[in-house]
């Protein structure tokens, strides 16, 4: 029986068709009519004003606060519940993430744990929508505010999903997200920063290629990033924007497809699935799932069980807090958050590629259902 990926992407005639003509033009560096193109579609869609494409998520996130020119050792609260991008942008900008645990229904930061992990020397905050649930924004700023914290938005997994009717990505004095190809839309790799900053978006966009002065080509003020975004990427970005809607809609598609199917095993509790508050609008980017605290094995466990099935699956984050790597910085040799590392132990995510159909959907629900009962 064939296996079901994890991910995989849409792709079409469009997207083939703008790199082919990207290609004829001879533009496949980072210069060409698709670059700005995908900018400009990309801002509008998500309701800023200027867009600056990188080469990937992790690029947007170094570039965002390198840009906003936070003082050496000023901290920035974030979840640890998240990918290591998030913390990586700190370290490489000479700033102090303080991890702040999860939410226990939506998994995203624990915004009434915020206010209290402020510091003298904390000056922002990055708010981290979490498999396509948006973080509570309304109070988050209104804590920023009050402390007169930045607030960076990192939407990568939460592009298509809204807070309130307004789209994740127009938050924040800055937004970044990731065209990695699991996201919902893609360009291989590739990311982007966002925002209605004009002076911002300058820049954002010297310090991705290498602070080039515009008057004085090799003489550098400045020390930059190589983080270009190459027109053959973009013209497939286009290509994706294009389709944004529909991929939104079928990623919506799996996601109620799937609590079609494992409702019950939710109101028994035998499972947990993925919250949608009644002020959000799920994408659905990934699926997750929760065992049950009484479950006998931990998600490693049923992951191995679900490979041998032919069913990929995917972990939840390791926890910032007790990355290896961070060790040796001693920032938080006594931090428990015990709800992030409960979710990587009990937590998983099942196959949500756009090429997914109902039949694979049926099969991996059918699968997991019975590789839980007869853990029971």
């Amino acid at each position: 029986m064939a296996k079901i990926p994890v991910s995989e992407p849409s792709i079409g005639t469009g997207e083939r068709e703008y790199v082919n003509r990207c290609l004829e033009s001879g533009w496949i560096s980072s210069a060409g009519e698709f670059l700005p193109r995908f900018e400009a579609g990309c801002a509008e869609r998500f309701g800023r004003r200027y867009g600056v494409a990188v080469s990937s998520g992790t690029a947007a996130l170094i570039t965002a606060l390198r840009a906003l020119h936070l003082p050496g050792g000023s901290e920035v609260i974030l979840p640890a519940f998240t990918i290591i991008s998030c913390a990586l942008a700190c370290v490489y900008n000479d700033l102090v993430p303080v991890f702040v645990d999860a939410e226990s229904q939506t998994w995203n930061m624990n915004v009434d744990s915020v206010e209290a992990s402020v510091g003298p020397d904390t000056r922002a905050v990055m708010a981290v929508h979490i498999y396509g649930h948006p973080v509570d924004m309304d109070p988050l700023q209104k804590i920023a505010d009050r402390h007169d914290l930045v607030v960076v938005e990192d939407f990568a997994e939460a592009m298509g999903s809204t807070y309130r009717g307004r789209p994740c990505g127009g938050f924040g004095r800055v937004s970044c997200t990731s065209f990695y190809a699991n996201k919902v839309i893609t360009t291989g790799e590739g990311g982007m920063c966002l925002t209605d900053d004009e002076v911002l978006a300058e820049q954002i966009r010297r310090i991705q290629n290498l602070c080039f002065l515009p008057d004085r080509r090799f003489v550098h003020e400045e020390m930059g990033f190589n983080f270009r975004l190459t027109n053959l990427q973009a013209a497939m970005g286009v290509a994706q924007l294009e389709k944004f809607e529909d991929h939104v809609e079928k990623k919506r598609w799996l996601g109620e497809t799937y609590k079609r199917l494992l409702g019950d095993m939710e109101s028994e509790g035998r499972l947990v699935l993925p919250a949608e508050k009644p002020w959000a609008r799920n994408s659905y980017w990934m699926f997750g799932v929760l065992l049950p605290e009484t479950c006998a094995v931990d998600a490693a466990a049923v992951r191995a069980i679900l490979q041998r099935e032919g069913i990929q699956t995917r972990p939840f984050f390791f926890p910032l807090h007790r990355q290896p790597a961070f060790k040796k910085f001693g920032w938080f040799r006594e931090q428990t958050l015990p709800v992030a590392e409960d979710l990587y132990r009990r937590g998983f995510y099942l196959p949500s590629g756009l090429t997914l159909d109902e039949a694979g959907v049926r099969r991996v629900a059918v699968t997991l259902r019975r590789v839980l009962d007869g853990l029971r």
